[in-house]
């Protein structure tokens, strides 16, 4: 970590490979030229016996990856003070930190040949033309949704410094050496690598939401508004044609209230006036750099009649401008704007101007207004002025962002729905014990409801404080929906959706807050979007679907929104039935779902709830999307991006374009390219597939629900109750007070597999399913089936980040005896799954078709090691009653930085 011994030589981490199968050289650079200005910076601030001591410490880790003594790092690391130990972990956190910037600012995470023009040349290849993507761009959707889970274990502050870095680095790449402030590049990264050093990594305070929508404001206004109008230019020029706005952002954050009882009203209202400010504001800013741009005079060009009436209309008389027009017109525009900006946020914009306007009634007169400008500019030219720039890429923005900024969505679990509905009903004298009802029962009530517009709600009558709640949510939505226009809010999400009553029940809420209107043909502002989960309900969402469409009301509101959405759940799934079931499940009910959609005449729209973890949907979303079912994509998928993926795939403004250009291309290449396989091999695969999922969900379900003690074993042997400590988000962990698995939420579940080095929900029990199954078949299956292939990609990942040795070492922590051989099961399923995948995919060990994953893994896995032989010791004396407050820290330092180092771990 250090100029005199740098941590990336490739005789540190290769072993005895060739150099070809290395990382790219640059990123090899980039990691030796951090690597060696941390270490200057521990030197200088942390002292020279601090310096020392890591680097020992690191060369053992790398000696026993090398095959030396494998008790050698351990013996250091008992050297140190509590004092070294907190400096040793912060070290390591920061070096897994930098090393993840150099592979992402190398693309080292992305796709070969995922963008838009590799796209269209492959879908050439099978004389798929440019005109057929257009085509399905003009009825697209591609949304990338931001979500508070919370496995985002660094504060923003680390966040922003990494950035900052990025920026850096990017001048280094093109030769400067200065910063635009006159500081030297080297300097200027040596400084942020310091206060990196010397900024807090720990929040003091719990996480509250709207510290959650603040953070994902900044990614939006700093990336998304930027990076998304330069990747339409791009694909305007690709396609050779104008594309609609098919992709766009969304959020939970401050709309999801499912488990979380600090979601309320007021932070929706706060959500949603933070986006429009932000968006807003962005607007003002573009408006105010066009005016300086547009200093066109009419002595030199024809004035547009639109123009010349935006100019003379605007109120700007100042001499200095009466020969620019443009530039008049722009002063009006800004002047609309910011009253429009009044008017929606009730606050001063942040750079108000001289002149009076009107404020907008929508972003389409806003858009209509450049648009003028966009004409005039073309109509006295070739169109140069009016194609690109400023204009065109602000033009864009409002398409995009609205005055919204991103599409928010309210989510709540079917059980409060339930809940509230009773209630209303109750109170009103129409039915008074709904719950007691059967599902036929409660749809006819719903629906002679829904047909009513007399309202149920009375402001005479009392209702419990949940009940309340959710009627001032949607009231919110309400108002959101008349300040902000009907993009703001969209979609109301169920969790748990089991049947179609649970969805007329968000309808009816809907009706009391007048999103929702009664009549010959109804018309639902916010679509009621069921959310399936558990492996049962899986199975079960093509007959709730088919139910649902055989509504005529239902039915008149779907052709009205030309499509409906139906959310699938990848976490739940996985920790209901692991890894194997859950994954073909979700590929399954996709399957089933497509000939009820087709049979509506209805559009379907999947929204898959993927996480960071394999375990929870994580992985390639490139590779993630093109295994998805044939025509199942169709143009229209929306995926959650969640935790640390947030920060690893858009904390840039080039990581954003390149994930959000492989998402468009993607979704381009599951709608048009043709199905691989032929029918016969489609039907073999998936009767093999059938019986590998049996077999793998057996295993898992004896493994973690019917093995005695199992829950006590996983809450001792992981850091599960410590994670608690870490004030990583704004929900609790548990839906329930309790402490069975089925109550846990999957992403802590996940979380604490992964720091314990065994990523369990990532593979057990598809060692057993590939022992059961025919491998001549199966290895087919790998080469010829996207969606197998991925699967075992994915898990094959997993498999090389987790660590049998150093688990055994926290299964050590585990008080009873008798739950001991439970690791030895967890053992032997992962030596079966590990020598599964290589027989049936051919490989002499992990990763070996993979070098630059094999590499970037090989690279972290001596700066893991030690944390978590720290964090077991560290553990063991909290458990053990010692109350030094650094031991608690310690432990909550080494799980950030596991958790960096291990990257896609939540």
């Amino acid at each position: 970590m250090a100029t005199s011994a740098s941590p990336t030589r490739p005789d540190d981490h290769n072993d005895d490979r060739p150099a070809s199968t290395s990382p790219a050289l640059s990123n090899n650079a980039d990691i030796r030229y951090l690597g060696a200005l941390l270490g200057d910076v521990i030197r200088a601030y942390g002292g020279e016996a601090l310096f020392n001591a890591t680097e020992t410490i690191r060369r053992a880790s790398v000696e026993r990856h090398r095959g030396g003594d494998a008790d050698a790092a351990e013996l250091e690391l008992g050297r140190l003070n509590l004092d070294e130990t907190l400096d040793f972990v912060r070290g390591f956190m920061l070096f897994s930190m930098l090393a993840n910037l150099a592979e992402d600012r190398q693309g080292i995470s992305a796709e070969p040949g995922a963008d838009i023009a590799s796209a269209l040349a492959r879908l050439a290849d099978h004389g798929v033309g440019r005109d057929a993507a257009v085509a399905l761009l003009d009825g697209a959707l591609v949304a990338p949704v931001l979500t508070a889970h919370p496995t985002e274990v660094r504060r923003k502050s680390m966040i922003d410094h990494r950035n900052r870095i990025a920026e850096l680095m990017a001048m280094r790449d093109a030769g400067r050496t200065e910063t635009p402030d006159g500081d030297g590049i080297d300097d200027a990264i040596g400084r942020q690598i310091a206060l990196l050093w010397q900024t807090r990594v720990l929040r003091r305070e719990r996480l509250y939401v709207t510290d959650e929508v603040e953070t994902a404001l900044s990614y939006l206004r700093d990336v998304f508004i930027p990076a998304l109008p330069a990747l339409y230019q791009r694909w305007d020029r690709a396609l050779g044609h104008r594309v609609p706005p098919f992709l766009k952002p969304g959020s939970w954050i401050g709309g999801d209230r499912d488990g979380n009882p600090f979601v309320t009203a007021a932070s929706l209202d706060t959500a949603l006036g933070r986006a429009g400010e932000t968006v807003l504001g962005a607007y003002l800013d573009g408006l105010h750099a066009l005016g300086a741009e547009l200093s066109i005079s009419d002595e030199h060009m024809a004035i547009d009649p639109a123009v010349a009436a935006l100019a003379a209309a605007s109120g700007d008389d100042a001499p200095s401008r009466a020969d620019e027009p443009y530039r008049r017109a722009v002063s009006g525009i800004y002047a609309r704007l910011a009253a429009t900006f009044r008017h929606l946020t009730g606050k001063t914009p942040p750079r108000p101007g001289p002149l009076k306007g009107e404020p907008y009634a929508d972003p389409a007169a806003f858009r209509a207004d450049l648009v003028a400008i966009a004409r005039g500019l073309a109509s006295g030219g070739d169109g140069t002025l009016a194609s690109a720039g400023a204009l065109g890429r602000l033009i864009r923005s409002v398409e995009v962002f609205g005055f919204h900024l991103a599409t928010l969505d309210l989510r709540q679990n079917s059980a409060v729905h339930e809940r509230t509905v009773a209630e209303l009903l109750a109170v009103a004298g129409v039915e008074a014990d709904y719950a007691a009802l059967d599902e036929d029962a409660r749809v006819a009530l719903l629906r002679r409801e829904l047909a009513n517009a007399r309202p149920l709600v009375s402001r005479y009558a009392n209702y419990s404080e949940e009940t309340r709640g959710e009627l001032a949510i949607f009231d919110a939505a309400a108002r959101a929906h008349a300040r902000l226009g009907p993009d703001c809010i969209v979609r109301s999400i169920v969790s748990m959706a089991k049947s179609v009553s649970d969805l007329l029940e968000v309808n009816l809420l809907l009706k009391e807050a007048g999103l929702y209107r009664p009549g010959d043909t109804p018309h639902a502002a916010v679509q009621a979007v069921p959310l399936f989960e558990t492996i049962g309900d899986l199975e079960a969402a093509p007959a709730i679907m088919t139910a649902w469409f055989a509504l005529p009301e239902v039915a008149a509101t779907v052709r009205g929104r030309g499509h409906q959405e139906v959310m699938i759940g990848y976490s739940d799934s996985n920790k209901d039935g692991g890894y194997l079931t859950s994954t073909w499940s979700l590929s399954q009910a996709s399957t089933a779902l497509k000939p009820v959609f087709e049979a509506a005449g209805v559009t379907m729209q999947l929204f898959h709830g993927r996480g960071g973890a394999v375990g929870r949907g994580g992985g390639s979303s490139f590779a993630a999307i093109l295994a998805q079912p044939p025509g199942t994509v169709q143009g229209r998928i929306r995926i959650t991006e969640q935790g640390e993926v947030i920060a690893g795939k858009y904390g840039t403004r080039d990581a954003a374009m390149i994930n959000l250009e492989a998402m468009a291309s993607a979704t381009l290449l599951a709608s048009l390219e043709p199905e691989s396989l032929s029918a016969p091999d489609s039907q073999r695969f998936a009767q093999a597939m059938d019986a590998m999922s049996a077999t793998a969900f057996g295993a898992y379900r004896g493994l973690v629900y019917d093995t005695p003690g199992f829950r006590t074993f996983f809450r001792q042997m992981t850091p599960i109750g410590e994670i608690a400590g870490l004030k990583i988000g704004s929900r609790p962990a548990s839906r329930k007070k309790s402490d069975a698995i089925e109550d846990l939420r999957a992403i802590p579940w996940v979380f604490s597999w992964a720091q314990a080095r065994v990523m369990l929900p990532g593979w057990y029990g598809v060692g057993h399913a590939i022992a059961a199954g025919d491998k001549g078949l199966l290895s087919e299956m790998a080469d010829s089936w996207p969606f197998f292939a991925a699967s075992l990609a994915n898990m094959e990942m997993v498999l090389a980040k987790s660590d049998m040795a150093i688990a055994a070492r926290y299964a050590e922590l585990v008080e009873d005896d008798a739950l001991k051989p439970i690791f030895a099961t967890i053992r032997d399923g992962w030596n079966q799954a590990h020598d599964g995948l290589l027989a049936i995919t051919g490989q002499s060990r992990l990763l070996e078709r993979h070098p630059a994953l094999d590499a970037s893994i090989r690279l972290r896995l001596p700066y893991i090691e030690p944390l978590n032989l720290l964090q077991i010791e560290l553990m063991k004396r909290h458990r053990a009653g010692e109350d030094d407050p650094r031991i608690a820290e310690g432990i909550l330092l080494s799980i950030n930085a596991i958790a960096t180092g291990l990257r896609n771990s939540g």
